[in-house]
């Protein structure tokens, strides 16, 4: 959708809010942000500003519908629904969807303004569409208000770095970390090398450290386990999960950039002398080490070919490697480790791109107040801990979490994944360019990506200068600011 039409549907829905002021009920308000002028909106004002006490209670008998993604940080929570239900009172209906369907099924909810649903799972990228189209609450009016949030949430305790991931002021080009709260943290990730011993140990390797490294051990690591068994799982699906996790992240370790602004506008950079080596590179990194089927492969089917012991390698999440890793979890349980992201040369500082799934709020929602109480109860210290040490989800996202003698002892088995960690988290940060056209732009991206590696582009050169096109024309309408 571009910037003009999300515009219009702003102005449409400021002027449907505009008449209905005074007609919503008190769950389905925000918490103040201003002060009003009249007589009647001061009074409604010093009401609200008289101190409350916090209730568990206060929406007892609201019904709250919840978007969930398949993923292993969505697990722990709908665990502990009931626990939630019966303490608050309120009632929870929720469903669970792919990650390959699932934004497409939030994008049309959310747009319907129907309400529903009135809390949904979100990454930070997706939250910029979002949240230019009028569609999330800021979550920081309900943090900054005692009387709507628990004394022992603890804002303070979550990571700083992911916390500003979901931060953005809404100008397109200008980076996270500050304006609107749109959403607060399940799980974070960052992008490792997921390698197995037991290959490198069969043939003798050594784990790389560069990009050509990478390249040639893939190759020999072809066959490693029986036929069909190869070098590095990689992502490749037809959608924009393909490029955010080790093909941004080595894009940018290239110094390449997916926009800049010039002259007032944002244009796309990816047919740059960079973005063209490295998207080289990674064609024939795909060609000649990867999966046969690399075309239909999302981060489920990269992490069950590192736990089956069909991929050697796997350049992603450094959180969905581990799952595999854990005692039974799979066949080769026991015998994955952790390195840094292959470099450009030795001795570069690895950067990588970072994600975090978030829950956020419908703008839209009727029920606004036992949303809340939904948001904060499954982000707080004592579930974080929960979801983390006992359900395995990682990384987690509150210092207390990172910083106890249960999660180091937790992930001391664990080969190189917390040192990699540390190697890598002070230089990783969203490398994308925050705009509104983020899923049209890098499905673009992904599927031009395909079409180069089939050999549909005379070189890989022509291939991103027609990204570019593509590109430029989904964001001709933003506005920088």
């Amino acid at each position: 959708m571009h910037f003009k039409k999300k515009a219009a549907i702003l102005l449409t829905l400021a002027m449907v809010s505009s008449s209905l002021v005074g007609c919503s009920g008190g769950n389905s308000t925000a918490p103040s942000a201003s002060s009003g002028n009249t007589a009647s909106s001061a009074s409604a004002e010093q009401t609200q500003a008289k101190p409350s006490q916090f209730d568990w209670k206060k929406y007892s008998g609201t019904t709250l519908k919840v978007y969930f993604v398949q993923h292993f940080c969505s697990a722990p929570i709908i665990a502990k629904l009931s626990e939630f239900e019966d303490k608050t009172g309120i009632k929870v209906e929720h469903t669970v969807t792919p990650e390959a369907n699932y934004f497409d099924k939030v994008s049309t909810s959310l747009s319907s303004r129907s309400g529903d649903p009135d809390v949904f799972m979100s990454g930070a990228y997706q939250l910029w569409d979002y949240s230019s189209a009028g569609y999330v609450d800021d979550l920081s009016n309900y943090t900054s208000d005692a009387g709507a949030t628990s004394s022992d949430y603890d804002f303070d305790d979550f990571v700083p770095s992911v916390v500003n991931a979901l931060k953005w002021d809404g100008t397109a080009g200008h980076k996270v970390g500050s304006g609107q709260l749109l959403g607060l943290p399940l799980m974070s990730e960052i992008y490792t090398l997921s390698y197995n011993t037991r290959a490198f140990k069969q043939l003798n390797l050594q784990v790389p450290k560069t990009l050509d490294e990478l390249a040639d051990v893939s190759k020999k690591l072809k066959n490693w386990n029986g036929t069909g068994s190869y070098g590095l799982a990689i992502r490749g699906a037809r959608d924009w999960g393909t490029i955010h996790p080790g093909y941004m992240s080595t894009y940018s370790n290239f110094g390449a950039s997916d926009f800049a602004i010039e002259d007032g506008k944002l244009v796309s950079k990816v047919n740059s002398p960079e973005a063209v080596k490295m998207t080289t590179y990674w064609t024939n990194l795909v060609k000649t080490g990867c999966a046969p089927g690399w075309s239909s492969y999302t981060w489920y089917d990269c992490s069950a070919d590192l736990g089956a012991g069909k991929a050697a390698m796997m350049l992603d999440s450094d959180s969905v490697g581990v799952q595999q890793n854990w005692k039974g979890a799979s066949q080769e349980a026991g015998n994955l480790a952790w390195a840094t992201i292959p470099v450009v040369k030795e001795g570069d500082t690895p950067k990588s791109n970072f994600w975090t799934w978030a829950l956020a709020m419908n703008s839209a929602s009727k029920n606004k107040g036992a949303a809340w109480y939904f948001i904060q109860y499954f982000t707080s210290k004592d579930f974080a801990k929960y979801a983390t040490i006992e359900k395995n989800s990682l990384d987690p996202c509150r210092e207390s979490v990172i910083n106890s003698s249960e999660y180091e002892k937790k992930m001391s088995a664990q080969t190189g994944y917390l040192e990699s960690f540390k190697a890598t988290i002070d230089n990783s940060t969203i490398l994308f360019t925050p705009q509104p056209s983020f899923f049209e732009t890098t499905t673009n991206w992904a599927a031009t990506l395909q079409d180069i590696v089939a050999g549909k582009y005379s070189n890989v050169q022509a291939g991103m200068d027609d990204l570019k096109k593509k590109m430029d024309k989904a964001v001709e309408d933003v506005d920088v600011g």
